[in-house]
């Protein structure tokens, strides 16, 4: 027995050392690096001179290996044109994009500080850049000539004919080849131009210059020795996915699968094992498409807010599954509960989207030999793209695909007993713990709608865990559609008392000067006292004061709308209160421009319709300054604005 143990000691240590030297392999693998491969059509530069090589960066500044020249151009009667570098880069030496990320120094160009020209946008290229992918990067490459253009601003009384206006350029050229190697050798390119005045020109010529080149992929060379490279890189880096942070939970959820599979009939096995694989690969085929059709990169979907909170909300749901507050519908995919009791057994369905999920939770993550491997078919034709993303879904589900061919190997796992039901609310634990991880991938704006809506989840999970399991399909049918009602409430709500919010109104922050300095202007002026942990002033802003039918009023009667926020202590806004005859919140209070000692007090829960009498009832504001219309009234508060959009009022 010593013997049997010391062996299983060896082996797990074994595969901890292996999966560690991989790792590392990987990671050195994907570092991003000065030099880069050689696309097979670049051709060959030899003789670079004294001081090239190909294990580092030059010195130097790159001034023989391309040459500038900018100039400017003005836009017929008015005071803005564009400005132009040209860059020649000589054969066998390349420049990178305005846009290049990581593996190269981007092209940066900027102005040299004056009261006579400024920017007014982004520069954009002509052409576009070629892209290649190289050491798991997209390389965006300029070779020849390249134009960047950006819009131009001159101040009024300055002669553009006269004007020159400094440019400076920062970025790298690279060899597409040393001679007797397959990398390129890179130098670092500054420079310092003056433009000058070129032309005046149609306002359509100028739009045309500022249009960005589009943006060409550049297919390698397919090789089969190379294909075969980079499948058997997808197969070990799917194989070492497994073991991903991700991906943990739902590969314990297979164990307790595994665990329940023993002894059975090895078909059965080896069914339910495809069917995981199926729905584990049916994913990866869905981001080969999404890959190959939208140009979507491993991960990409993690982008799009609406994914993430979807994501969050699933794993949470899964967690209250595993700590037995409601059951998911499928057969066996938890494991234990009440659908246990008639079908124990794993099914078909249950396997499958085990699957899909365990995919899903890994695409956060990578791994040892993904970022060449994704990053090669950015380059290649759909159908390379399909092959390579299947290796990695065939390398993730080869361990289940041989527990199927071998039942023999679940018999390493303890027989099924007590110790799943432990073990199903341990891994909850761990889905909750992916849930908090998931949380550091949204919007700071989004915790607490989030949040909140989580707590919707919670509900409707208990809603259906109160389901009787001897209840009739209708009596289900209804529990369920009653859950997910007040989920989708609860979120909804969530998010739009909570989240982020555009103010309507335009909004100034309150304060006795302001409202003073208002009131002598001749203005009626409406100030909104709220706070955040006051959920009836919430209410109140969202349904009835901060609304486009009180924004028409507003701007009729040239109101100033201000707000005083008592989220955080304030005396003077305490004092006012007490003025008022006031020591609570909600209160909105109206003062009218020709009786501004005598303000219209709401309080509590307003309707809209109240609040549009009372404004009425005050009346228009009065006075030279009422003249200034609503459109400046917004230009003027617009920092506020962004201030109580942020604060979420």
């Amino acid at each position: 027995m010593e013997t049997r143990v010391r062996s299983h000691k060896r082996l797990v240590l074994g595969l901890v050392c292996g999966l560690a030297i991989l790792t590392f392999a990987g990671r050195q693998s994907i570092l991003p690096t000065a030099t880069h491969a050689q696309p097979p059509s670049f051709g060959e530069l030899g003789g670079l001179g004294e001081g090239l090589s190909p294990f580092g960066p030059l010195g130097g500044f790159g001034s023989e290996q391309a040459t500038h020249e900018a100039t400017f151009t003005i836009t017929e009667g008015r005071l803005e044109g564009v400005i132009s570098v040209e860059m020649t880069v000589i054969p066998g030496w390349h420049t990178f994009s305005l846009t290049q990320g990581d593996g190269a120094l981007p092209s940066e160009l900027s102005l040299g500080k004056s009261a006579d020209y400024e920017l007014a946008g982004e520069f954009t290229s002509q052409p576009g850049p070629d892209l290649h992918a190289e050491f798991g990067n997209i390389l965006e490459m300029h070779r020849g000539t390249v134009v960047f253009s950006a819009p131009l601003r001159i101040s009024e009384g300055v002669d553009p004919e006269q004007l020159e206006i400094q440019v400076e350029y920062n970025g790298q050229v690279c060899t597409d080849t040393i001679e007797g190697s397959d990398v390129g050798q890179c130098v670092p390119l500054s420079a310092t131009l003056t433009a000058t005045f070129a032309s005046y020109e149609k306002a359509d010529v100028a739009a045309a210059k500022l249009e960005g080149g589009k943006r060409t992929l550049v297919h390698q060379p397919l090789s089969a020795k190379t294909l075969a490279v980079f499948v058997a890189f997808g197969l070990m880096g799917g194989l070492i996915l497994n073991l991903m942070p991700c991906v943990l939970p739902v590969v314990g959820l297979k164990i307790l699968s595994f665990a329940e599979q023993a002894g059975h009939a090895r078909g059965r096995v080896l069914a339910l094992n495809l069917w995981f694989s199926a729905g584990l690969i049916a994913v990866f085929m869905v981001l080969a498409t999404l890959a190959a059709a939208l140009q979507m990169s491993w991960g990409e979907q993690f982008t799009h807010g609406w994914f993430k909170l979807s994501l969050i909300c699933v794993v949470f749901a899964m967690a209250l599954s595993f700590l037995g507050v409601w059951e998911i519908p499928l057969p066996g995919f938890v494991g234990t509960g009440k659908a246990n009791d008639l079908q124990a057994k794993e099914g078909p369905a249950g396997a499958f989207f085990k699957g899909v999920f365990t995919t899903i939770l890994a695409t956060p993550c990578s791994g040892p030999f993904l970022g060449p491997v994704f990053a090669y078919t950015a380059t290649q034709p759909a159908l390379v793209t399909y092959l390579i993303f299947g290796s990695v879904g065939v390398g993730m589900a080869s361990p289940y695909i041989a527990v199927g061919l071998q039942p023999k190997l679940v018999k390493m796992l303890p027989k099924p007993g007590a110790w799943m039901e432990t073990f199903k609310q341990f891994m909850a634990f761990v889905l909750l713990a992916t849930v908090v991880f998931l949380f550091t991938t949204i919007k700071n704006v989004e915790f607490l709608p989030t949040l909140a809506t989580l707590f919707g989840i919670w509900f409707a999970c208990w809603m259906i865990g109160r389901i009787e399991f001897t209840a009739t399909r209708n009596q289900k049918l209804r529990g369920w559609a009653m859950a997910l009602c007040a989920a989708v409430l609860i979120g909804g709500g969530s998010f739009r008392l909570l989240g982020e919010h555009e103010a309507v109104l335009p909004w100034t922050d309150y304060s006795s000067d302001s409202l003073a300095s208002a009131q002598e202007e001749g203005k009626t002026v409406m100030v909104d006292f709220t706070a955040q942990w006051c959920l009836t002033c919430k209410m109140n802003y969202y349904w009835t004061i901060d609304t486009d039918d009180v924004l028409d009023v507003v701007e009729e009667l040239d109101v100033v709308p201000m707000l005083a926020d008592w989220t955080d202590r304030s005396e003077e806004i305490k004092s006012k209160l007490l003025e008022l005859n006031s020591n609570s919140i909600p209160l909105l209070a109206i003062y009218p421009a020709n009786r501004p000692d005598e303000p219209i007090i709401l309080r509590d829960v307003i309707s809209k319709k109240t609040l549009i009498d009372a404004l009425r009832e005050a009346g228009p504001s009065t006075g030279t300054a009422a003249k200034v219309t609503s459109e400046e009234q917004r230009r003027t508060a617009s920092s506020s604005r962004s201030s109580a959009a942020g604060r979420g009022l």
